[in-house]
């Protein structure tokens, strides 16, 4: 496993965590702020040269800042399609990859309004049609590699504290209590079954453009399209 993150501290101390129970050398950190196009080629150019190959890339880096409205983009999406056309680069059969899966992590916000925070649901429904459509593509040119989408409802990770924050809520700072409120209605869910429904997708060999859903009240299920996606006859 190779862990990316921006933030040092954390990073070390997830992989001191992994050492604990795997040989060292099964793990790699590499500090890399994903918006730095530079710096997210050679992350993944350390990968290669650390295991030899590539399996599975999840894109799973996310803030939510309606102030700083750019970044979110930069971080939420540009990063994420950045990341999956790297992972399909060294994936992908016709590149002479051995094929793989690609992750990336969206929100219930991709799928439904989220009042007080439009930028971060713009990125996340973002997320969820270039995955959609570029899993299309995979199947059309045989890439060998499948890409699907997870969609959880709020989780108990750090930036659910960016609410309470005027410099990452900004205009809609004001409405942090009302969704405080959403948080309750909805609940808060543990991290541990994000994994569950990644380890889902990586096993299951038949998921590819699906978007997984995640939520307290029902757990892990499937968003249910009706609209087929094109497909060409070539």
């Amino acid at each position: 496993v190779a862990l990316l993150d921006r933030n040092s501290e954390a990073g070390q101390g997830s992989k001191a965590a992994l050492d604990e129970q795997f040989e060292a050398q099964r793990t790699v950190f590499i500090q890399c702020d994903v918006t730095d196009q530079e710096q997210l080629k050679g992350a993944f150019k350390k990968v290669i040269e650390h295991f030899g190959r590539l399996d599975i890339v999840v894109n799973n880096a996310g803030v939510n800042n309606e102030k700083d409205w750019e970044s979110t983009i930069q971080i939420n999406l540009t990063s994420v399609i950045r990341g999956t056309y790297l992972g399909l680069e060294y994936m992908r059969k016709g590149n002479g990859g051995d094929g793989g899966v690609i992750i990336n992590i969206s929100s219930l916000a991709g799928l439904m309004p989220a009042a007080f925070q439009p930028v971060y649901c713009a990125t996340k429904h973002g997320v969820i049609g270039f995955t959609r459509s570029i899993a299309v593509t995979a199947n059309m040119e045989n890439y060998g590699v499948r890409l699907n989408t997870i969609c959880p409802g709020f989780v108990n990770t750090p930036i659910l504290q960016s609410i309470d924050k005027e410099e990452n809520m900004g205009q809609y700072y004001s409405y942090k209590d009302e969704i405080k409120n959403m948080m309750r209605f909805y609940g808060v869910m543990d991290p541990s079954i994000i994994a569950e429904g990644l380890i889902t997708i990586i096993e299951d060999d038949t998921l590819n453009g699906e978007v997984m859903k995640i939520t307290a009240s029902q757990g892990i299920h499937f968003q249910q399209y009706s609209q087929t996606p094109f497909t060409s006859k070539r």
